[in-house]
């Protein structure tokens, strides 16, 4: 059913968090663990995913009640569907895609499967969950699909093509989701993360961006963040005045990019000769 947006009313409706219920992907991790820990600190209620039971089960136990565990693996279809159906019952109100991958690496030494994982996680399943829950979505009085991209969304960055491939894609789709349902009670942002420190990250990743002086978030910083952006309704958010700066020149004039990035090939190549580890 098609609504008509309420003028004046960015962010959340009447009732805040307590009237909301989640769908919430990748949460037995890094910026997802800090994400249920913020938004059911709130008062939202919650039905997390992930891959690892134990974890999203250690999560459920602290906030009893409030938060409901479904655990599946995204990139299969009969998971994908028993998710759907538990958040469809739970009366979602909102889905916030923070599943993803990384293994950073010079692209000439990546794999099919290395590149197989990235699309399919990063990319295709998330288009495929978010088509799945559009219909409750939209039956709902107020709707919500929010999508956490990356810096390297809209900046193509040395060891991170593949990467950067499914964020600018998860970015134009944000885009191009949010204009094709301007006309419903559905709201669709883009929250933009910097590098950010997680268990997961490889050594030789957080080695390089100490060498390179790339600052690095905490989990909870940028849960935080997510939650302002939809409190305000902010269609789009990049954490970091540096990374906001640089994306920016980086639309205008890409060859001044293009320069600066030059001269910290020598760095990179010599911190990801290998392909690293994932990274949330």
């Amino acid at each position: 059913m098609r609504w008509t947006k309420t003028p004046g009313t960015p962010g959340l409706p009447e009732g805040g968090w307590a009237a909301q219920t989640v769908l919430l992907t990748g949460a037995s991790g890094g910026i997802g663990e800090a994400l249920v820990e913020e938004l059911a600190g709130a008062g939202a209620r919650l039905v997390i995913t992930g891959r690892r039971r134990e974890a999203l089960d250690a999560l459920a136990a602290r906030h009893p009640g409030r938060v409901t565990v479904v655990a599946a693996d995204l990139t299969r279809a009969e998971e994908r569907r028993r998710l759907v159906e538990a958040a469809v019952e739970a009366g979602c109100t909102m889905l916030i895609n923070a599943a993803g991958v990384n293994r950073a690496g010079l692209f000439e030494a990546s794999s099919d499967e290395d590149l197989e994982a990235l699309v399919t996680l990063n990319l295709t399943s998330t288009l495929q969950l978010t088509r799945a829950l559009l219909p409750r979505l939209l039956a709902a009085e107020h709707g919500w699909v929010v999508n956490l991209g990356s810096t390297f969304g809209s900046l193509g960055y040395p060891g991170q093509a593949g990467y950067c491939a499914t964020k600018f894609a998860l970015r134009g789709f944000t885009q191009a989701l949010r204009r094709e349902l301007a006309d419903t009670r559905v709201r669709v942002l883009h929250v933009a993360p910097r590098a950010t420190r997680t268990a997961m990250n490889a050594p030789e990743v957080e080695a390089m961006n100490r060498a390179l002086g790339n600052a690095m978030d905490a989990p909870q910083r940028v849960a935080h963040r997510v939650r302002r952006a939809i409190e305000t309704g902010r269609e789009e958010t990049q954490l970091g005045g540096p990374e906001r700066l640089f994306a920016r020149i980086n639309a205008i004039a890409p060859s001044l990019v293009d320069r600066a990035l030059r001269r910290q090939l020598p760095t990179i190549r010599r911190f990801l000769a290998r392909p690293g580890g994932e990274t949330p």
